[in-house]
């Protein structure tokens, strides 16, 4: 649990979001917490802005003596956006746009927790840039590498959504929109624990605050292919690593977090029992806070 003497969410400081110039780009972020206290940098999944990471889950981060940063990556949230289709950065961008703001926010080093596709962007820069990176938390992701074994692949029903997806909503339709990221988030979830509610009132505030939502949708599923891609390889990711991934992930089965505490020396791994491809929800928060606390007083 969180220390006693760490505070209540009320008397952290919390910045408000605003825009940064990093990798000669605009990227929108917010902090909690003391800039003096060790950073953590949240890393959003494809498609994801920052909103994925709870303000409570970065609170009660922050109530650990952390300094909690969460950003939108390109094409989200109030970042620089592209026109929805055409991504006009590569998968290369977004790793250097992680360390770029890092640059912009004057942080030497700082611990990563990257989650889905953000998991790959923070295990390329452990292994390209190992210099700033204290420790490295993956969430609900597959190596960024090759392995040496195969890993098994989504769940039936996530091939067959991939294989006959949903029809596209009107974009410019709010309820419409609302419906089909929670039909979207339905499925990475899994019905058993699936908080219709709570997802429907994120949504609105994703779509709320967000410059092209279509773009955000889209432009992270095009990426053009980097001409000199970074290939990060496990037994050589030098940095402490915890992987946390949920035993009902239909993404990226268990095997994939396995073949990443395997493979990175030293891992760690902890399972999540009954969650799905998402950011960890509230109720296994009381595992995965103190585990992450635990993790980065390391480095």
């Amino acid at each position: 649990m969180i220390p006693n003497d760490a505070g209540s969410d009320s008397d952290l400081p919390r910045g408000a979001e605003r825009l940064v110039e990093a990798n000669g780009v605009r990227l929108c972020v917010q902090t909690f917490g003391d800039p003096a206290d060790p950073t953590v940098l949240l890393i959003s999944g494809a498609a994801s802005s920052m909103d994925g990471w709870d303000e409570g889950f970065c609170a009660r981060l922050a109530a650990g003596r952390r300094h909690v940063v969460r950003y939108d990556q390109r094409d989200t949230g109030r970042s620089v956006v592209s026109p929805a289709g055409a991504p006009d950065y590569t998968f290369s961008d977004l790793i250097a746009d992680a360390v770029g703001l890092l640059d912009t926010l004057g942080v030497d080093r700082a611990h990563l927790v990257g989650i889905s596709m953000g998991g790959g962007v923070a295990q390329c820069v452990a292994f390209a840039h190992p210099e700033r990176v204290a420790t490295l938390t993956l969430v609900s992701t597959s190596p960024a590498g090759p392995t040496g074994s195969e890993l098994p692949p989504p769940s039936e029903s996530m091939r067959a959504a991939f294989a006959d997806p949903a029809p596209e909503p009107d974009w410019s339709d709010r309820a419409a929109v609302i419906a089909y990221l929670v039909a979207g988030e339905r499925l990475f979830t899994g019905p058993a624990r699936f908080d219709e509610e709570a997802v429907r009132e994120l949504s609105g505030r994703i779509i709320d605050r967000t410059t092209d939502i279509e773009a955000a949708m889209k432009n992270h599923w095009a990426l053009k292919d980097d001409e000199n891609p970074i290939t990060v390889r496990p037994a050589e990711v030098t940095v402490p690593t915890l992987v946390l991934h949920g035993t009902d992930d239909p993404l990226f089965p268990l095997g994939h977090a396995r073949a990443l505490a395997e493979g990175i020396p030293d891992a760690r791994l902890i399972t999540l029992d009954g969650v799905g491809h998402q950011a960890p929800p509230a109720r296994v928060w009381d595992t995965v806070i103190p585990a992450v606390l635990r993790h980065t007083d390391r480095g």
